[in-house]
């Protein structure tokens, strides 16, 4: 296993868990890549320091709990859960908490992630933002 992989990858998630956006820009190289489970690609630290928190707002208790991680080198599988609740009006509400499996990659760059990737079935939070 590659600790320091693990390492930033671990950190990684904190800084997501604690809704840290400049902590998750300040592990992002310049060209950081999001991936997300449908395939959609976002580019460029920027822009994604400006996702986390659009996407934070939308999900204020937005959590990842790794279960499992796995390394081979740069890259890093974690595998466990995601959850939150859909709040496009600030209130957290119980019909619109969701909990889902996931898996996410990160490949890591001079101790940076290059590269973040959501492996999930996000049918449980669309479906509550249909119902919006």
């Amino acid at each position: 296993m590659s600790e320091p992989a693990i390492s930033v990858a671990q950190a990684f998630v904190r800084a997501i868990n604690r809704h840290q956006v400049d902590d998750l820009a300040a592990l992002m190289t310049e060209e950081h890549r999001f991936i997300d489970s449908l395939g959609n690609t976002v580019q460029g630290w920027q822009k994604m320091q400006a996702g986390w928190a659009a996407y934070f707002l939308m999900v204020p208790d937005y959590s990842i709990a790794v279960e499992e991680t796995y390394s081979d080198g740069p890259a890093v599988a974690m595998l466990g859960v995601a959850e939150g609740t859909y709040a496009p009006d600030g209130k957290l509400t119980p019909e619109n908490r969701w909990k889902i499996p996931a898996a996410f990659r990160a490949l890591v760059e001079h101790g940076k992630v290059a590269e973040w990737r959501v492996y999930a079935d996000n049918e449980p939070i669309r479906e509550r933002m249909r119902k919006k």
